[in-house]
């Protein structure tokens, strides 16, 4: 199979496109924990706990989503360079695991949004009560 430089470089945009929608979901994150902080209300202490550990892991996982997507991108760009340098046989390697780490990357954010649905549910059990 050839590989052409342009070949790295079409996974700019959607490597991009997903780092920005990892951080609006770290924002949103955050902005949900601001308000979990100012609940006063004794009631929700056992609902709040465990919101807090939900969002811990959610935050962990999404610094994982992070990492693994800005991995991916810079392999990419080193891909693109050795491809730019016709070094072939290591662009396709780095290439290669540059869509290894996207993988892992969307595989974290799949597990986020199963943590995210649990989170969702447990404020919903809030407002039955």
């Amino acid at each position: 199979m050839d590989m052409t430089i342009t070949t790295p470089s079409l996974l700019f945009p959607a490597i991009s496109l997903l780092l920005l929608a990892y951080t609006n979901r770290f924002v949103t994150l955050t902005s949900v924990i601001r308000q979990l902080s100012k609940l006063d209300e004794i009631d929700s202490e056992d609902i709040v706990r465990r919101q807090i550990a939900s969002l811990r892991t959610r935050l962990q996982i999404i610094r994982a989503m992070q990492v693994f997507g800005v991995l991916s991108f810079i392999l990419c760009t080193l891909a693109m360079f050795a491809l730019f340098l016709s070094w072939i046989a290591l662009g396709k390697f780095l290439f290669g695991i540059s869509l290894v780490m996207l993988t892992i990357s969307l595989l974290c954010s799949l597990y986020e949004v199963q943590i995210s649905t649990k989170a969702i549910n447990i404020e919903i059990e809030r407002l039955n009560r």
